[in-house]
């Protein structure tokens, strides 16, 4: 069961950690040191609940929807676009970039883009509920469960590196023009998904 447990922990890992909006997210308010607790908290219940429902079979039920997966195609692709005008504005308007002496972005703000960066993102479900509800049902009963909390473990320590960590790299975001970078960063890759979902 040991290595059911770290098959699902890799498998996840391989998933999660790549180039995506969740991630620039969670990096960009770990930098911050903005409501990071209630983000990685939100990102690591969602996989755990997508990852579950994978395991129990939701992803047959998904596979056999797919007006509900072209909605969701196209309001991720609405998401993304609009983030990725926001984050080209904090690009091009330094006196926003800085760490110091500005206003805290709200609680409300920051739970409302992480759930919809989140839950509006097909690629979470296909990450999630298809693949790895997939992989898992190879392992039988009760080994699909032992990888579905492999997987959940990769997200719980993915997650909390990410966002935790991230203030480590604060001294290089003291100055405006790494934020210009990183927001420019953060702006052409939810361009690039944004199309990538429609294309």
């Amino acid at each position: 069961m040991l290595a059911t447990f770290f098959t699902g922990l890799g498998s996840a890992a391989s998933l999660i950690i790549a180039i995506g909006a969740q991630n620039a997210f969670v990096l960009r308010q770990g930098i911050r040191r903005q409501h990071v607790l209630p983000v990685v908290v939100i990102c690591v219940l969602s996989d755990a609940i997508l990852i579950a429902a994978g395991v129990a079979g939701i992803g047959v039920l998904v596979k056999s929807a797919p007006l509900a997966l072209e909605i969701v195609r196209w309001a991720g692709f609405a998401f993304l676009m609009g983030y990725a005008v926001f984050a080209a504005r904090r690009a091009l308007r330094p006196e926003s970039l800085t760490t110091s002496g500005t206003v805290a972005g709200s609680l409300a703000a920051a739970i409302g883009t992480c759930l919809a960066i989140t839950w509006l993102n097909p690629h979470v479900y296909l990450d999630t509920v298809l693949l790895l509800g997939s992989l898992s049902a190879s392992h039988g009963d009760p080994g699909r469960w032992v990888f579905g909390a492999g997987a959940a473990t990769a997200s719980l320590l993915w997650f909390s590196i990410l966002g935790f960590g991230a203030r480590f790299a604060a001294p290089v975001f003291a100055k405006p023009i790494a934020w210009r970078i990183l927001d420019g960063g953060i702006a052409v890759l939810m361009l690039v998904l944004a199309v990538l979902l429609v294309v």
